[in-house]
């Protein structure tokens, strides 16, 4: 090979591209454009692993938790911080309200200096919620006066919404749980999690599938105006080049396109990355300076499609032969094989089949077999589809003049309309394989919370310095709330510092306590000992502390060296033993007692829950039970009640999928508008030709029509096959039944054809600009 004359042929062809005239030009500029879009994702994709390690970096140094079991002495560099999570309209809200001990206290990152009582310091995102109309009832329980905002250091994303406010008086609830004295923010065991292959597997799986369609477009982008080109490359036969040289100097026109792609890429990347600074997707933000592609995986970009894009037009060109008068592709065209397209799935199973059974007992999976499997198998819809594209329509009847007009068009240019559709295949392929995986461990990282949501909808926790009766009356009026049922709780002993024995002394009504036990009556002034549950660990110790008459303690101070602690209370006569309801909201444990049992002096030790039904009905009935909570008290906190929770990662990695998915789903719509303008400019003249003799325009709209329906339904059938056949080997790699949830499929399969088919009509108005007889004018 001689390398001198391909870099001579080459660089004509890039001088054809850009000094051809118009005709050049506007290839090269659809040609840029569709490489450009390819190009921005990937530089997106790239980046988003930087992404996720600020947002994580971020978080980490903001941490104020400190997973001690001693409590920190005060100094004059401590700071005593309360947490609270808080959400409107299903957006988290982080809360922290901040009460400096010393001169040398630390600032939160972000923060320039502590906000006094009655002020905060809040995001940009938060500010400009609480200024709006719509944050109107948030602002209800955040009445501090705004003194400043977080910088870009103390946020995860700009969309997030966070606020440290000034308090006082913290320090008396440091055993609360959510108040913790600190000397430092940062996370102070940064030690790595602990890898799960089934989440790693998914992360891979997900990359794979979010990539392949892009590459796809990518590949078919660099063949627009296929058609017009091949007629350029027969004048260069008649002036002298030979078969060779003219596929190199194709290859170099595509090249120029590949070349002017990665400039528009760029472009498309710093704008996107800007406007991602404003977005949010799936609850999930972030700054424009996280969005920083890894150098190494960007070169390997800048590298790699320009190449692709000479391999594919050799490659496309390889059956096509070139003359000085016309090019051999108008005729009847080899019949494409099939063996060779069966060999790329076969090939991605048997990579991915050493991995059955696998699951998470026997070690990490093999990433190169993993990623090599699944490229091998989304490869081949690829290179099906052509094949299936033109034996179905080789076979298909007659019909009326708009499907004849199209079935003819697919039986000349077959391999067009496949190309068109491709990625939308790879997609759904992937995104079915995806949902069967998802679905399928889905159980795997969910767990019941036991909470009964039909019964109770919302819970709120107060302070001990909060009477639980009249919180319970404060809610009772809000608007929504049906039902409301509460019961205060602390620890008792037997002894008032470092007890032998200890348990739980639940206070509440009659009404209350009869949802957590089985009581055989009830009056104020009972008491009774529960028996029996199977989830309190301590019945010994009740049965030894529940004697009538005998001294406890309540709030025992578990520190030895503490002066505090130890209210004393008696056991009064009668006491009865009960059995708690296994299946209440909140079973009953310890002591029950009812209020005239406890004498005031034991109220400070203990603390009080309201449990919520509400009327969901009512506009905004959580934002106003939160507010109430708000109002009662800064330190109490209300949350909405959830039958499960999702494992942390496995929610970070669906919803990374999940914004994924949204950049591919634009980035095929956009792309197959681009392709489609182009299919339709080449065929400018045919469609004013056809005008001019009377073919209806309906008649040729229904005719584009049906070109785009034919070959997606056919892909979209493949898809669907190499998607539950992924799906399936994935699942029994991690050892998990199979099970196919054909709602999900189908579904997959809808967004597909759902985006075709918006591009299809949105190609409408300029196919009917170009059904003019006004089209056959030429120079």
């Amino acid at each position: 090979m001689n390398v001198r004359q391909w870099a001579a042929d080459l660089t004509l062809g890039v001088r054809f591209a850009f000094t051809g005239g118009r005709e050049g030009w506007t290839r090269a500029v659809l040609t840029a454009v569709g490489v450009g879009l390819g190009v921005a994702l990937l530089l997106l994709t790239t980046a988003v692993p930087n992404a996720l390690n600020v947002r994580h970096e971020r978080e980490a140094a903001r941490s104020d938790i400190t997973f001690s079991l001693e409590e920190m002495p005060k100094a004059d560099n401590t700071l005593v911080v309360a947490r609270t999570y808080d959400e409107f309209r299903d957006h988290e809200v982080r809360g922290r309200s901040l009460e400096p001990e010393g001169p040398r206290a630390p600032l939160p990152p972000g923060v320039e200096k502590f906000p006094a009582v009655g002020e905060m310091v809040v995001s940009p995102a938060l500010e400009k919620l609480l200024a709006s109309d719509s944050g109107a009832l948030l602002r209800e329980r955040l009445p501090d006066r705004i003194v400043g905002t977080i910088a870009e250091e103390g946020l995860i994303g700009s969309a997030e919404l966070t606020y440290y406010r000034g308090a006082q008086g913290l320090a008396q609830h440091i055993s609360a749980g959510s108040i913790e004295r600190i000397d430092r923010f940062g996370d102070p065991d940064p030690g790595e999690q602990k890898t799960d292959p089934v989440l790693v597997l998914l992360i891979l799986v997900v990359f794979v599938v979010l990539l392949m369609p892009v590459a796809v477009f990518i590949a078919a982008a660099v063949r627009f105006g296929g058609e017009r080109r091949d007629r350029r490359l027969a004048a260069l036969r008649l002036v002298g080049s030979d078969g060779r040289m003219t596929r190199r100097i194709a290859a170099g026109e595509a090249l120029a396109g590949a070349v002017l792609g990665l400039v528009f890429g760029a472009g498309f990347f710093m704008v996107g990355r800007q406007l991602a600074g404003t977005a949010e997707v799936y609850r999930v933000s972030v700054f424009p300076s996280y969005l920083n592609p890894s150098p190494l995986l960007a070169l390997l970009v800048a590298v790699a499609v320009p190449a692709a894009a000479v391999l594919v037009t050799l490659f496309a060109l390889r059956g096509v032969v070139i003359e000085p008068l016309g090019v051999v592709r108008a005729g009847r065209p080899a019949r494409r094989r099939l063996w060779w397209r069966l060999l790329l799935p076969v090939a991605g199973l048997a990579m991915l089949y050493p991995m059955i059974g696998n699951g998470r007992e026997n070690g990490d999976f093999n990433q190169y077999l993993v990623t090599g499997g699944v490229v091998l198998l989304l490869i081949g819809v690829t290179a099906l589809l052509p094949w299936i594209v033109e034996a179905v329509v080789a076979r298909i009847g007659s019909g009326g003049v708009a499907w004849q007009l199209a079935v003819r068009r697919l039986q000349m240019s077959s391999g067009t309309a496949a190309r068109m559709v491709n990625g939308v295949a790879v997609a759904v392929a992937g995104a079915i394989a995806l949902q069967m995986l998802f679905a399928g461990v889905d159980d795997d990282y969910t767990e019941s919370t036991g909470q009964d949501v039909s019964r109770v909808q919302m819970a709120a926790g107060l302070p001990s310095e909060v009477p639980v009766v009249s919180a319970a009356d404060r809610f009772r009026g809000v608007e929504g709330v049906k039902a409301v049922s509460a019961y205060s709780e602390g620890f008792v002993g037997d002894k008032p510092h470092d007890p032998d024995n200890s348990t739980i002394l639940q206070v509440g009504d009659c009404a209350t306590l009869r949802d957590m036990a089985e009581l055989p009556s009830c009056e104020d002034g009972d008491v009774f000992v529960v028996q029996g549950n199977e989830e309190d660990s301590g019945e010994e110790d009740t049965a030894k502390l529940a004697t009538p008459g005998r001294k406890l303690f309540t709030d025992p101070s578990f520190d030895s060296g503490s002066d505090s602690g130890g209210i004393p209370w008696t056991v009064p006569q009668g006491i009865r033993t009960v059995k708690p309801i296994s299946d209440a909201d909140v079973a009953g444990a310890g002591i029950l007692a009812t209020p005239k049992a406890i004498p005031d002096t034991l109220a400070p030790a203990l603390t009080g829950s309201v449990f919520l039904a509400l009327d969901e009905s009512v506009p905004d009935v959580y934002e106003r039970v939160r507010n109430t909570t708000a109002a009662i008290h800064p330190l109490a906190h209300a949350e909405k009640w959830s039958a499960t929770e999702q494992t942390d990662r496995f929610t970070a990695i669906r919803t990374g999928l999940f914004v994924g998915a949204a950049c591919v789903l634009a980035l095929i719509g956009a792309s197959l508008l681009v392709s489609q303008l182009e299919q339709l400019r080449e065929r400018k003249k045919l469609l004013s030709a056809l005008v001019a003799f009377g073919t209806r325009r309906r008649t040729l709209s229904l005719s584009v029509l049906w070109q785009t329906a034919i070959p997606i339904v056919l892909g979209l059938l493949l898809a669907s096959v190499v998607g539950l056949t992924l799906g399936t080997v994935l699942l029994k790699m991690t050892s998990t039944p199979v099970h196919v949830d054909w709602t999900g499929v189908l579904s997959m399969a809808g967004i597909g054809a759902a985006v075709v088919l918006a591009v299809t009509l949105c190609s409408l108005p300029p196919l009917w600009r170009l059904m003019r007889p006004e089209g056959l004018r030429t120079e």
